[in-house]
């Protein structure tokens, strides 16, 4: 099993969970230390900062998803763009080597969609090993007839093969940028303090019970939807590979 945050909604369970606990032991903790009237002024004051700085936490930590999902969809179309340009340029190969390379180039092509749709861990690792094998070949398919006749067109396939293997290294860096686990537990331990001091400021818990499950619920679907946007193959939010299908469909036209 990988780490919780690439299970959305088991985040969203646990957090919940935990929020809820946390406003159950405000009182309790209310019942042994009791605040003066001097103080509770200041108590206030502390729980709207409290609150505020939750707030901001959850709103960096969304931004830091959302930059890194943009990112996962540009790289997407980049790598698209980068095997249809490649895709064109080899019709400057001789024949034989372009229509080997073409073959090539589809089936990476599948790849690659197959990476993108697949959250099978296995079948992933599979398809890495696949896509090493085949950018070895891609590679092995260009330099021969490259070093037999360098030109400035040659120059031009090379560049463009260049641009594939390496915008697949881009993505693969992109899926792995996620938020870090650091900043995960930071933001549940202020999470946990802010539902502790709600909790603890109730004047009659039975009573408002039903009040007090509005901030754990608010917290976790914050926390869900920042953990589903931030994972790549996780929950219901997904780059879909919908450049590279349009690409597939294309070469597949007559």
């Amino acid at each position: 099993m990988g780490p919780l945050v690439d299970y959305p909604l088991l985040v969203f369970v646990v957090s919940f969970l935990v929020m809820w606990l946390s406003a159950w032991l405000g009182p309790a903790l209310r019942r042994r230390l009791e605040l003066n009237e001097s103080v509770r002024d200041d108590f206030g004051l502390i729980l709207a900062a409290t609150l505020t700085l939750l707030g901001l936490i959850i709103g960096f930590s969304f931004s830091m998803a959302t930059n890194r999902y943009d990112q996962r969809k540009n790289l997407e179309e980049a790598e698209a763009n980068a095997i249809g340009t490649e895709y064109v340029r080899v019709d400057m190969l001789p024949a034989a080597d372009a229509a080997k390379v073409r073959i090539l180039l589809k089936g990476y092509l599948d790849l690659r969609i197959q990476y993108y749709a697949t959250r099978d861990p296995e079948k992933i690792l599979e398809i890495n090993v696949l896509t090493a094998r085949l950018q070895s070949d891609l590679w092995s398919a260009i330099r021969a007839p490259a070093r037999a006749n360098p030109n400035p067109m040659m120059l031009l396939v090379v560049s463009g093969m260049n641009d594939v293997l390496n915008s697949q290294s881009y993505t693969q860096a992109a899926w792995w940028n996620r938020i870090p686990t650091a900043a995960w537990i930071l933001m549940a331990a202020i999470a946990v303090c802010c539902n502790v001091l709600v909790g603890y400021r109730a004047h009659n818990f039975r009573q408002e019970a039903v009040v007090l499950l509005v901030l754990p619920l608010v917290v976790s679907i914050s926390f869900f939807l920042v953990a589903d946007i931030d994972s790549p193959r996780g929950g219901l939010i997904h780059v879909a590979p919908q450049n590279l299908q349009a690409l597939a469909e294309s070469l597949r036209a007559p």
